[in-house]
């Protein structure tokens, strides 16, 4: 084959791969899958805490077991993608400055962040405030990154998404508390988060998003079990499930970000960040499911925040200069 047929071969399986991810069969199907893997992480996470001996308190072996969860997370997405595509998915030294970048706010910051905050602050208020990343996203693709405007559509479906987020935590009469050493550095790595969508929506363009999802992966694990073993972290697994819970965290990982990033390299932020809010409900039922909280959710209490955030998803996603902009390949 001639190298210009092998470049139309490769052009082509590009814009159909495009097409799929801004469509909306594809952004429905691969958005709610990362939110439904993200959202079983809340309970994986307190059962890991369980099975690898890691009190509520210990924040470096916090640090060091999410760090070995995003190391192999990494090494999945890399070594799955050497396979899948017959090479290795190594990084050129163009790709480097970005993936240092995307690590340090997706993996370092976001988790190094999110741990400790989590150990001092209730569950409710960090799902709350981990919701409120979809907003976040918004305003910076908007008004920091300028990557699209921000109209009332998407305003108006913020809030009734995250309305959905708040009737499913709060519980009739319930109250939030707000301390700077919980919530406050929970929503610090929110910010995070935040700038990570929007930095690898930005990288995209001239980066393979699959590459920097493995790599930074990679490199943040690395950081994070560094400091975690630095700081006197430990991790006793009590039996093989631990084992089996870690790869399967890892793949959590490695699965949803990468099937996001790829999401985000072919949509408006909008479209893609307001599914965010999917997160914390999915987190919720899977909780009551996997750690017996089922008593704790009303059913109708449930049913109805779904609605709300089904309805916040549908309201972004029908802006027609969104659908238009996607259609014709345009970048908002």
């Amino acid at each position: 084959m001639s190298e210009n047929a092998s470049q139309a071969t490769i052009g082509a399986r590009e814009s159909l791969r495009n097409s799929f991810l801004s469509s909306t069969g594809g952004l429905l199907a691969l958005a709610m899958a990362s939110c439904l893997l993200w959202g079983s992480a809340f309970p994986c996470t307190k059962i890991g805490n369980v099975l690898f001996g890691i009190a509520s308190s210990a924040t470096s072996s916090q640090l060091l077991f999410a760090g070995v969860r995003f190391f192999v997370a990494g090494c999945m997405v890399v070594v799955a993608m050497s396979v899948m595509r017959g090479r290795p998915l190594l990084p050129g030294a163009n790709d480097w400055k970005a993936i240092l970048c995307l690590s340090l706010f997706q993996t370092v910051l976001q988790y190094g962040l999110f741990y400790p905050g989590l150990s001092r602050a209730s569950g409710v208020a960090s799902s709350i405030i981990e919701a409120s990343a979809s907003f976040i996203v918004i305003l910076l693709a908007a008004l920091v990154f300028r990557q699209e405007r921000l109209d009332a559509r998407k305003v108006i479906g913020c809030v009734v998404g995250f309305a959905g987020v708040l009737l499913v935590n709060l519980q009739s009469g319930g109250t939030l508390e707000f301390s700077l050493a919980g919530e406050g550095l929970v929503f610090l790595s929110t910010i995070a988060a935040a700038m990570s969508s929007c930095l690898i929506r930005e990288f995209s363009k001239r980066h393979d998003p699959v590459l920097l999802s493995g790599w930074q992966f990679l490199v943040g694990g690395v950081v994070l079990t560094a400091i975690g073993l630095a700081t006197g972290g430990r991790l006793q697994p009590s039996r093989p499930a631990a084992l089996v819970l870690l790869a399967y965290m890892g793949f959590i990982s490695a699965a949803a970000y990468t099937m996001w990033s790829m999401l985000l390299s072919a949509n408006p932020v909008s479209r893609v960040a307001v599914f965010g809010f999917m997160n914390p409900v999915f987190g919720v039922v899977l909780s009551a499911l996997l750690l017996g909280e089922a008593s704790a959710i009303d059913p109708l209490r449930a049913t109805v925040a779904l609605a709300l955030v089904s309805v916040g998803i549908v309201i972004v996603n029908r802006d027609p200069r969104a659908r238009q902009a996607t259609r014709k390949g345009e970048r908002p």
